[in-house]
C-alpha cells in the first residue's frame, strides 16, 4: 500500500507519498491510559512524541489518516532561517526580543533536526536559501528581507544578479541551508518513537476531548483513551476551546514535479503575493526540478485548476522540455503576525496543548513548536520560549485578525448565495454532472462548501476544512464527515 492511497484526492499525490509505505500501524487497546497522547502524525506529532518518550513518558500517536497525510508529506520540504520575506512580516508586527526569539526558536528547530537526520541515516542536501524579486517592483520587499535578516544577526549577503533561467532583479541569499525528502524523516521518527516504547496508529481519528480530572479523547470506533497531556498537532487545533480557527487563516498552495530538465542547485523563493518557489530534488532516477506557489486562501476561488496551469505555464516558460511526474497542494495557517501559537489550549486545565499558524515554513518552526509543547510538559522550556509566550497582540495584530474575520464573513455571505443554485460538481472523468451524495454544509460550523476541481474535494471558505467526494474529513477543524443525501 502507498502512503498516498485511501482517503486522498484523486491525482494529487505528492513526489514524497508516491511510493510504498515504510511505516505499519499500532493497534490501539479499547481503553487506555498514557501519559501523553499525540494526536497527528506530521513532524510537530513525531517529534513531540520522540521527545516525551525519551524522557521516559508511555505515549501515543493518534493519526487520522496515515503518517505524513497532511502538510508535512506536501511540503517543498526547505530547512531554512532564511523564509521569503517573512522575517520582515514579524518585524513589522512584533518586538525585536520576540523576533529574535523566533529566529533562535527556528535555529534550534533547524540544528536539532539535521543532527536527528544525520545520526538516522536521512539524506539532506545543502543548499542557498533565496528570497528573490521577481522584477523591479518586488526589490524593495526584498532589500527589507535583508535589513530584517541582517537586523536578527543572519548571515545574508545581496546577489545584484542570481544566475537563474527565470527572470530576477536581484536577490538575498542564506547559504548552507538543507532540503530533504520528508517521508524520509517522518519514516525515522515513528522508528525512534516505538524504539522508545511509544505506539503510532493510523486510521484513527479523533472526534473530540473531554475532561473528566485527565483527559478523555473519543476516538472513531467508540475507543476511548486517557492521558496526563493532549497534544493536538493537527494543523489546525480540532477542538473548539481558544477559536483558534478564528485567529489563523488557512492557505492552500501548489506544487508540481519535473523530469528531463536540469534544475538549479539552491532554494529560490520570489517575493511576490503570486510566489514561485523552485528546488531540486535528488532522486534514485535522476534530480527532480520542484515548482511550487501560486497560493490563495482555502475555498476562495473560482478554480484550484487554474492555480496549477498558471505554474505550468510558468515552467513551460523557463524550463522548456520539462516534462511533470506529480502535482499537488499543501494546506497551511498563516497567524495574525507571522509568529506561530504553541501552548495550552485555553480552558484546557493546562493538559491539552496546541501548535498552528507556521505560515508555510512547518520544518523548523515544527520542531521548534515540539520543543516548546515537550518542554511544558517535562518543565524544561528554552529560554526563547518565554518571549513567544507572551507576545503581545497590538493595534496592527487586531486588524489582521479582523482581517481573516471579515473574509470569513464575505465567504459566508457567498456561501448563502451559492447554496440557492445547488450546483453540483463535475469530476474529470464525467461526461455529465451527477446528482451529489452529500449535503455540501461543513459540519464545522455550516459554511456552505466549494466544490476543489483541481483535487475533487469539498472545502470550507470559511476555516478550510476539507472533505473527500463522498464526504469523510480530509482536513480540520472539522471532525465529522459530511451529512449524506436522502
Amino acid at each position: 500500500m502507498k502512503w498516498g492511497e485511501g482517503v486522498t484526492p484523486r491525482g494529487m499525490t505528492s513526489l514524497w507519498l508516491d511510493r510504498a509505505s515504510d511505516t505499519t500501524s499500532d493497534r490501539l487497546p479499547a481503553e487506555a491510559s498514557y501519559d501523553d497522547v499525540v494526536v497527528g502524525a506530521g513532524l510537530t506529532g513525531l517529534t513531540t512524541a520522540l521527545l516525551l518518550a525519551r524522557s521516559g513518558r508511555r505515549v501515543a500517536v493518534v493519526e487520522a489518516r496515515h503518517v505524513g497525510a497532511v502538510a508535512t508529506g506536501n511540503t517543498t520540504a526547505k530547512l531554512s532561517l532564511l523564509q521569503g520575506t517573512h522575517l520582515s512580516r514579524v518585524a513589522r508586527h512584533q518586538s525585536r526580543r520576540v523576533a529574535r526569539a523566533y529566529v533562535d526558536a527556528n535555529r534550534e528547530g533547524m540544528e536539532w533536526l539535521l543532527r536527528f537526520c544525520e545520526d538516522h541515516g536521512v539524506d539532506v542536501q545543502r543548499r542557498p536559501a533565496v528570497t528573490y524579486a521577481a522584477d523591479a517592483s518586488e526589490r524593495a520587499a526584498v532589500e527589507q528581507e535583508l535589513a530584517a535578516a541582517r537586523g536578527l544577526g543572519l548571515p545574508v549577503r545581496w546577489e545584484e544578479r542570481l544566475d537563474t533561467p527565470f527572470p530576477n532583479a536581484g536577490g538575498v541569499v542564506l547559504d548552507d541551508q538543507a532540503q530533504f525528502d520528508p517521508m524520509d524523516v517522518l519514516t525515522a521518527l515513528v522508528a525512534e518513537v516505538r524504539r522508545h516504547g511509544g505506539t503510532v496508529t493510523e486510521g484513527r481519528r479523533v472526534r473530540r476531548v473531554s475532561l473528566r480530572g485527565r483527559p478523555r479523547l473519543h476516538l472513531e470506533g467508540d475507543v476511548e483513551l486517557s492521558a496526563e497531556h493532549v497534544v493536538l498537532a493537527t494543523g489546525v487545533p480540532v477542538l473548539d476551546r481558544g477559536l483558534y480557527f478564528a485567529k489563523v487563516e488557512p492557505q492552500r498552495s501548489y506544487a508540481l514535479a519535473f523530469a528531463d530538465v536540469a534544475a538549479p542547485e539552491g532554494m529560490y523563493l520570489s517575493a511576490g503575493s503570486d510566489s514561485r518557489s523552485v528546488r531540486d530534488a535528488p532522486r534514485s532516477d535522476g534530480t527532480a526540478l520542484l515548482v511550487g506557489g501560486s497560493g490563495h486562501v482555502v475555498g476562495r476561488t473560482d478554480s484550484e485548476l487554474a492555480h496549477l496551469d498558471r505554474l505550468r505555464e510558468w515552467t513551460a516558460t523557463y524550463f522548456p522540455g520539462a516534462r511533470e511526474t506529480h502535482h499537488w497542494s499543501a494546506q497551511d495557517y498563516a497567524s495574525h503576525d507571522g509568529v506561530p501559537y504553541v501552548g495550552s489550549l485555553p480552558r484546557g486545565g493546562g493538559r491539552i496543548h496546541l501548535a498552528t499558524g507556521y505560515e508555510k515554513w512547518g520544518m523548523s518552526n515544527a520542531v521548534g513548536a515540539a520543543r516548546m509543547l515537550s518542554g511544558a510538559i517535562l518543565g524544561q522550556q528554552p529560554s526563547w520560549a518565554g518571549p513567544l509566550n507572551h507576545r503581545v497582540t497590538g493595534p496592527r495584530g487586531a486588524a489582521e485578525v479582523a482581517k481573516v474575520n471579515a473574509g470569513v464573513a464575505l465567504a459566508l455571505a457567498g456561501g448563502v448565495a451559492r447554496a440557492a443554485l445547488r450546483h453540483v460538481p463535475k469530476r474529470h472523468d464525467d461526461a455529465a454532472p451527477r446528482p451529489c451524495e452529500v449535503v455540501g454544509v461543513c459540519t464545522h460550523l455550516g459554511g456552505v462548501l466549494r466544490w476543489n476541481d483541481a483535487e475533487e474535494s469539498w472545502d470550507c471558505p470559511l476555516h478550510g476544512s476539507r472533505f473527500s467526494p463522498t464526504g469523510e474529513v480530509l482536513e480540520g477543524p472539522a471532525t465529522r464527515p459530511l451529512l449524506r443525501r436522502g
